[in-house]
């Protein structure tokens, strides 16, 4: 096996950073806003560019390429590095450079009483520091070597805030994201040493969840980059050790998006995978709803997520790298069974069987064609859903010596005899509104989900739906909306692109119900995909362009838990002398 530890990365699409983290440095400032320096940016209370870095000579700003790996972030002028950044840690930036010079100034250029960043001298240390309206936090530049000059020291409203850091031997600098005092920086390490020493963290990070990786699945080091400098610390509302969906403006945890992530982790990193499970549980509220996603400073519960954490669990026990002990069982069971009676009890009309949704949101899949003529429907993915979750519960309870199996497992039976007899006809699966009794568009790739609850549908069932699906099937994978429809749109979100989630959804109903030639079709384009195009948030379905946000960690997950699936897949089929029935389409 050659393939390198370190992978390198484009910063305009990946942002650099590392695991703990709440900053990150990118040229992506906002919601689909990239701009041409780059600036670290806090997730404090949200996405905010704190400080613009650029470089000058002679009082010129100069122009520069980036390029990253891991470990560090430089600056090029005619292929020559002028500037690194390294994260010393979670908290602080370290800076140097010789043959440019460094100019770090305030993001917003305006201070009001309620926004922007203050600008001081501190007397104390001779640091200066930038106190932000919005992350609350402040940044304190420490000159490690060479000189400092500053410019709008205690301005107020409009003007320019900014520190000049040059040196005819090079410069240094230290950036901290702090509270409100903490004691002078001082470090006993070198530039040079805290990179390498951030290199051998990322190398142990990536021999635990990639150290099966193969010269066939390249794109598992970046993958595993992605995760790692997507983990933030505990924090706020986040309470655990926490993988955002991203470090541009997906940053919060969405509670489905959540157990991708875990599954990726499991195998390697499986404390680590628990605390991706549990963590929007953490919120349940009163009804055992899970809120619709966590991040430092806010929790909502204006939507919900589906139900797939009853398969989540058991896919994650069957990757974990140990058994789970009594309490942790004890717990997810708990929770799991709150989270189904919140379906049964809050989402399900009295008298009927099937719980609904009240938006697409809540479907997660926000506008697909599904919701174009009900946004508040029965639908037959959310139906699918809840009764392998059921029956995970069901199992749960045997396993704890609990009474309550028996309950579950008619509630589970109630769901799905009402999934075929309600939803289905002889020509698939559809949704109905739930009050006015509708039949949905049936082109989305969502009415064919029920695929996950294959293993107990009945046969001549699972092969429509394995047929439905093959229709969706592009050169890169199943899209969301079949592509020779007028509705099929190749940006429009759940309208059209390739979606990591449901990909990941469908490949598995697809083995589970014994269907393997179709599910390694596309396991394989999926693959294929993300080692052409990286790890968007979603993907043209006929050209592979990566869309929208370009880091997302579910799809970075899911290309690790497919990879790793066909290496074992393939390692297995060597070791009985079979033949290797995956090849690459």
């Amino acid at each position: 096996m050659s393939v390198p530890s370190l992978p390198s990365f484009d910063v305009r699409e990946i942002p650099f950073s590392r695991r703990g983290s709440w900053m990150n440095l990118s040229p992506v400032i906002g919601l689909h806003r990239r701009v041409r320096d780059v600036h670290l940016v806090s997730h404090l209370t949200g996405m905010h560019a704190v400080l613009r870095l650029s470089l000058r000579r002679d009082g010129s700003s100069v122009d520069a390429e980036t390029s990253a790996d891991p470990s560090t972030l430089s600056w090029l002028v005619g292929g020559e590095v002028v500037a690194s950044a390294v994260f010393a840690s979670s908290d602080v930036v370290r800076l140097r450079g010789a043959g440019a010079d460094l100019v770090l100034a305030d993001a917003a250029e305006e201070l009001t009483p309620f926004t922007g960043s203050y600008f001081f001298r501190e007397p104390r240390d001779g640091s200066w520091v930038f106190t932000s309206y919005e992350t609350g936090r402040r940044y304190r530049i420490s000159v490690l070597t060479g000189s400092a000059s500053a410019e709008g020291e205690e301005a107020l409203g409009q003007s320019v805030r900014a520190v000049t850091v040059s040196g005819a031997d090079g410069w240094e600098v230290a950036v901290e994201q702090i509270e409100t005092a903490a004691p002078a920086f001082t470090s006993l390490e070198t530039f040079a040493e805290v990179a390498q020493r951030v290199t051998e963290e990322f190398e142990e990070y990536l021999a635990a969840v990639g150290g099966w990786r193969s010269d066939d699945t390249p794109a598992v080091a970046l993958a595993a980059y992605v995760l790692w400098s997507a983990t933030v610390a505990p924090a706020g509302f986040v309470t655990r050790e926490s993988v955002l969906m991203s470090k541009h403006w997906m940053d919060k945890v969405w509670s489905w998006d959540h157990t991708f992530n875990a599954l990726a982790l499991a195998p390697g990193a499986p404390e680590l995978a628990l605390d991706q499970f549990l963590a929007p549980f953490d919120h349940q509220d009163a009804a055992g709803a899970m809120p619709d996603s966590i991040t430092h400073s806010e929790v909502l519960y204006n939507f919900v997520k589906p139900p797939i954490h009853g398969w989540a669990l058991t896919r994650l026990r069957e990757r974990l790298g140990r058994p789970l002990d009594r309490v942790e069982l004890e717990t997810v069971y708990a929770r799991l069974a709150r989270w189904s009676r919140f379906w049964l009890d809050s989402r399900t009309v009295a008298g009927r069987a099937l719980p609904y949704y009240q938006h697409g949101n809540d479907s997660g899949w926000d506008n697909s064609t599904t919701f174009d003529h009900d946004r508040v429907i029965e639908a037959p993915d959310l139906a699918a859903f809840l009764a392998v979750q059921l029956d995970v519960v069901a199992d749960l309870a045997d396993e704890l010596g609990l009474d309550d199996a028996s309950h579950w497992r008619d509630e589970r039976d109630r769901v799905e005899q009402a999934l075929l007899t309600e939803l289905r006809d002889d020509d698939g699966f559809f949704a109905v509104g739930a009050l006015s009794r509708a039949r949905s568009k049936r082109t989305s790739l969502l009415n064919l989900l029920p695929v996950l609850a294959s293993p107990r549908l009945p046969g001549e069932v699972v092969d429509t739906l394995a047929d439905g699906i093959a229709a969706h099937l592009t050169e890169w994978g199943p899209a969301t909306q079949r592509v020779d429809t007028e509705e099929y749109e190749s940006d429009g979100y759940w309208r059209g692109p390739i979606w990591a989630p449901s990909t990941m959804l469908i490949e598995e109903g697809l083995r589970r119900g014994g269907r393997d030639g179709l599910a390694d079709t596309i396991s394989e384009r999926f693959r294929a995909l993300c080692e052409r195009s990286g790890f968007a948030e979603n993907f043209d379905a006929l050209t592979g362009e990566g869309l929208r946000d370009r880091a997302y960690t579910w799809t970075a997950s899911v290309y690790l838990v497919f990879a790793h699936d066909h290496v074992e897949r393939r390692r297995a089929a060597r070791a009985t002398g079979e033949a290797d029935v995956e090849a690459r389409v």
